[in-house]
Parts: C-alpha cells; structure tokens; sequence
C-alpha cells in the first residue's frame, strides 16, 4: 500500500466507527478502566467493561472486536483470559493485547505464554514490553534488549523494530510500538507516527486507552489501518490538548476533549512516514 491507500483506509475506519458506534469490550486494568471507556466512546465506539469468565465468554460471540489489557492481574483472570481466549479464537473475533507488566507475576507470564498459539490481532505496548513478548514467545533470544521496569519501558522504539516485525508476522496482524515517534507494522510495511506530548507520561491510562481504541476501530477495519489509525487520532489529539493547557490533570480533560472534536482530516494529515520492510 502506498501513502495515499493507507490514507484512504484511515478516513474509512474514522467514518464506519462513527457512523456504527461499534461495541469494543474491554478486560481492563482497574486503574484505566475509566479512561479506557471514555476514550472509546470520544472515537465513536461503545465501552463495555468485563471480568467474570461467563460473560466474558459470551461476549466474544457477538463483539466485532475486544480489548484485553494485563495491567491489574486478579486471581480469577487464571480462569477468564483462557476461556475468553478460546472463544474469540472460535468466534474468529479479532481482538487488541496489551500486555502491560510483563514480567511482573508467575500468572501474567503463563497466561501471556498461552496467548502465542491463539495470538492477538494487534500487540500494543512499549517497546521493553513488545520484546518481552517476542522473547516469551520464542522468536528472539536477545537477553540485553526487553528489560521492563513495572509498567516503564527501558529500551526505545527503534531496539523493538525488528521484535514487532516478526511478532506481526507471526500473529498475521499488526503490532504497535509506543514512544517518542510511534512505530507501527504488519510485518510488510511499518509507519511512524509522531505527535502527542510529554504529558501523556505524566498521566495514567493513555497507553490502555490507546489500545481500547484501536479494538474500536478494529471493529471496522482491517489491524494496521486500526493500529495506525488511533495512534495518529491520539498524537493529534495529545498535540491540540498540549497547546491549552500545561499541567497533567487539565490537560486529561483537554486530551478527552480533543479526542472527541477530531476531524478526520486532521487525524489523516497527522504526521506520517512510512518504510517497506
């Protein structure tokens, strides 16, 4: 695909989530779910919040698309990720990861270990976290890349390039980096994406909305264009939030506000480059 292709998907996918208002479930973090759902609903989508495995499961037959994100692990996920799993596998439901605190628990590890033979259909994370997942899963062996430290990314963009080609490769979808300048790829093609603002590390929950809104667009397009598609909606909006306000909890609301005010214009002409791989 070249710019203009990609460009034209992008508009659609903003179009169809607005016009749908398509349901992207989530299995969230405790600490974001706010934040996760109101960010959805500011992208046209619509924000439901899940946990127990009955109706997680159900839900995966009549979602276009789910969120699962590992940020807040409870005892009874042991249970909920590995049926939910299953039955979006069943269901053919795609479904966004983001596996937030790899690393940190015995349970995460083996229930992120699961997940590569009923993989995802988009990765999103930092890239500490997008190697530590290639690592898991047995596609790299480097051990001095992937180091993550809590929730924080020890390694930039760049080091987990090679790591998100070949985990796109292997979930035949999409995998997206989070950083300085977003990378984002299918394993054929990747896109950087820059915009957004250092307040967006001095709040919680702008990584796990990010991946609650790429379900939502996931739900009408296709993992790249989705991928791609609310991390540029997320750097226009970060930027025009930035230009108002200057301290974290102002610029939370603002950041929420200029999500929901997005053109699509301005999320296609946010600033794009891309690379063949």
């Amino acid at each position: 695909m070249n710019e203009a292709e990609i460009k034209l998907k992008m508009r659609e996918a903003i179009e169809q989530a607005r016009l749908k208002n398509p349901l992207a479930p989530s299995v969230t973090n405790t600490v974001t779910q706010d934040f996760v759902a109101n960010a959805q609903l500011a992208s046209g989508g619509s924000a439901a919040m899940l946990y127990l495995p009955d109706e997680c499961e159900a839900i995966a037959e009549i979602a276009p698309a789910v969120y699962i994100n590992m940020g807040t692990t409870l005892p009874f996920y042991a249970e909920t990720l590995p049926r939910m799993i299953r039955a979006l596998a069943e269901h053919k439901t795609p479904w966004v990861l983001d596996p937030v605190g790899i690393g940190m628990s015995a349970l995460r590890m083996e229930l992120l270990r699961q997940m590569k033979n009923t993989p995802p259909t988009i990765i999103r994370g930092n890239a500490s976290e997008i190697i530590a997942v290639a690592r898991l899963w047995g596609l790299i062996d480097d051990e001095s890349i992937g180091n993550v430290k809590g929730v924080d990314a020890t390694d930039d963009v760049e080091s987990a390039r090679e790591a998100a080609i070949i985990l796109a490769r292997h979930i035949n979808g999409a995998v997206a980096v989070s950083g300085a300048e977003d990378l984002i790829t299918d394993g054929k093609l990747i896109a950087y994406s820059s915009g957004g603002s250092p307040l967006m590390t001095k709040i919680t929950g702008s990584g796990c909305s990010l991946g609650g809104v790429m379900a939502v667009y996931l739900a009408v397009s296709d993992p790249f264009t989705a991928a791609l598609t609310a991390t540029a909606a997320f750097n226009a909006a970060g930027m025009f939030a930035a230009s108002n306000t200057i301290a974290p909890a102002s610029f939370k609301v603002a950041f929420l506000d200029a999500l929901y005010e997005n053109s699509t214009h301005v999320v296609v002409t946010n600033a794009l480059r891309l690379e063949e791989v």
